[in-house]
C-alpha cells in the first residue's frame, strides 16, 4: 500500500498516478476523508482521557464514570475508522514509474526491441497442441476428465523437456548468485492478497482452501514476498536473491480465444520465479538486471523473442514500471508473453511490514519479481519453434544436457 503520509502531502500527484493506471480518483478522496475523521477521533478520545485522568486525580466519581461511558462509544468508532482507512488503503494502486509509457490498455504497450528472426518454414506448420498428441507428450483430453478443462498431462519426453527447463534456469540463475528455493505451494491470505492476488472479484486469480485461511498460489512471488515478512533486513545483507521452484494455480476466469488455447492458458503449471530484495536506490538497476537475465534465458534457447513495456493502463495495481518478454509462436503467426519482470518499489514491503537498516536509518525495502521460465508456455514456444518437416521436435541445444536427447520423434 501507499504511505497515508506521502498520500496527504501529495493528493495531486497520487491522483494523477492513480488516473494514469485506470483507477478512479475518488479513492484518494476518500482515504483523505477517512482520515481527517480518525485524527479528529484521536484527538477527542486523548482529551476525554485526560479529563478522565483529572477526575481522577480529584476523586470525581460522577464525572469520570460519564467520560468512561463516552470512551466506550467512541473507541469502537475509532477501530471502525481505522479498518474502513485500511480497507480503502489497500484499494489504492502504487503509482506508475515516470519512466512508464502512458497509455490505456495493452495496445498501447511499447515494445522496446526484438531478438532473433522468427524462422520460415517450408512445410505445413502445426500447433502445439497437434504436435503434442502426435509426440505423445501432451493430453489435455485426460486432464479435462480427471480435473476439468484446462488442466492437461504430459508423458515420455514431455516429463523430462519440464524437467530440463527447471534445471537450466535454476542452474543459469544459481551462478548469478540467486539462492535455490522450492516454496510451499499455500500460502496464508495475507501473503496473496499482499502481493496482489485478489481472492474474489472479477480479477480472481486465486483457489482459496475451504474453512482454512489459505490459498494456492499463483506464482512463487507470494511465496518468496512472505519469507521476510515482518523483518528488518540489515542493508549490508541487501540484495537478497532468490530463484524459486513451485507449481502456480490460477482460474484464469474468462480466458478462452484462439490466443489462450492449449497450453498458454492452463490452470496449473510449474514456474521457475526470480525475486529480488533491494535498496530503493539501487531497484531501477536490479529491474534491468533481471530483465537482462530473462533475456538470457531465452537467447540461450535461441527462441526469438521481443521485449515489450507495459504502459500505465497495463501495469496492475502493484507495479510501478514492468516489462513482458513475448517469444514467437509460429502456430498462432505472432509473440505471446512468456515471462513479465516487475518493480513494485515498496508498495508490497509496505503491506508485509519488511524493512531495511542502514546505520540508524530505517525504510522499506524494494521488492522485485520476474519469470525465469513458465514452463507451459515456454513449451509452446520450444514445440512451434524446433519443428521439423517429418513431425519430429529438436531440443534446444542448450537442454539436452539435461534431457538425455536431441529430439522427440512422432510416435
Amino acid at each position: 500500500m501507499l504511505d497515508i503520509n506521502f498520500i496527504k502531502e501529495n493528493p495531486e500527484k497520487v491522483k494523477q498516478g492513480v488516473t494514469a493506471k485506470g483507477y478512479s480518483q475518488d479513492v484518494v478522496d476518500k482515504v483523505l476523508v477517512l482520515d481527517q475523521d480518525r485524527r479528529n477521533l484521536i484527538q477527542e478520545i486523548d482529551e476525554l482521557r485526560s479529563k478522565r485522568n483529572k477526575a481522577a486525580e480529584a476523586k470525581d466519581i460522577e464525572t469520570g464514570k460519564k467520560i468512561k461511558e463516552e470512551l466506550q462509544e467512541q473507541e469502537p468508532k475509532l477501530k471502525q475508522i481505522e479498518e474502513e482507512m485500511e480497507q480503502v488503503l489497500v484499494t489504492i494502486p502504487n503509482l506508475p514509474s515516470p519512466e512508464a509509457p502512458i497509455g490505456k490498455d495493452g495496445s498501447e504497450n511499447k515494445v522496446v526491441r526484438a531478438w532473433g528472426e522468427p524462422k520460415k518454414f517450408s512445410f505445413k506448420l502445426l500447433d502445439h497442441l497437434e504436435l503434442g498428441k502426435n509426440l505423445n507428450i501432451l493430453d489435455f483430453e485426460t486432464g479435462a476428465k480427471v480435473a476439468g478443462s484446462q488442466f492437461y498431462y504430459l508423458y515420455n519426453e514431455g516429463v523430462f523437456l519440464e524437467l530440463a527447463l527447471v534445471q537450466f534456469a535454476l542452474n543459469l540463475l544459481y551462478k548469478e548468485g540467486f539462492i535455490p528455493v522450492i516454496t510451499p505451494d499455500m500460502a496464508k491470505s495475507r501473503y496473496y492478497l499482499g502481493t496482489g492476488y485478489m481472492p474474489k472479484g472479477q480479477e480472481a486469480q486465486t483457489y482459496t482452501i475451504e474453512d482454512e485461511d489459505l490459498g494456492l498460489i499463483a506464482t512463487a512471488e507470494v511465496s518468496l514476498a512472505g519469507k521476510h515478512a515482518d523483518e528488518v533486513i540489515p542493508a549490508e545483507k541487501l540484495p537478497l536473491k532468490y530463484i524459486g521452484y513451485s507449481h502456480c494455480f490460477r482460474k484464469e476466469a474468462g480466458a478462452y480465444g484462439r490466443y489462450s488455447k492449449g497450453l498458454f492458458r492452463v490452470h496449473q503449471f510449474t514456474k521457475a520465479e526470480i525475486f529480488i530484495y533491494s535498496l530503493p536506490e539501487e531497484s531501477e538497476k536490479m529491474h534491468q538486471y533481471l530483465l537482462s537475465l530473462e533475456e538470457k534465458i531465452y537467447q540461450e534457447l535461441k527462441i526469438p523473442y521481443r521485449v515489450v513495456e507495459m504502459c500505465t493502463g497495463d501495469l496492475g495495481a502493484m507495479a510501478a514500471r514492468k516489462f513482458d518478454i513475448e517469444a514467437w509462436m509460429p502456430g498462432r503467426d505472432d509473440y505471446g508473453e512468456v515471462t513479465s519482470t516487475s518493480n513494485c518499489t515498496d508498495y508490497q514491503a509496505r503491506n508485509l511490514n519488511i524493512k531495511y537498516r542502514q546505520g540508524a536509518t530505517s525504510g522499506y525495502v524494494h521488492m522485485l519479481n520476474g519469470t525465469a521460465v513458465a514452463i507451459s508456455r515456454t513449451l509452446v514456444a520450444i514445440l512451434e519453434n524446433f519443428q521439423q518437416a517429418d513431425g519430429s521436435v529438436k531440443i534446444p541445444e542448450a537442454l539436452q544436457k539435461y534431457t538425455g536427447f536431441s529430439e522427440i520423434k512422432p510416435k
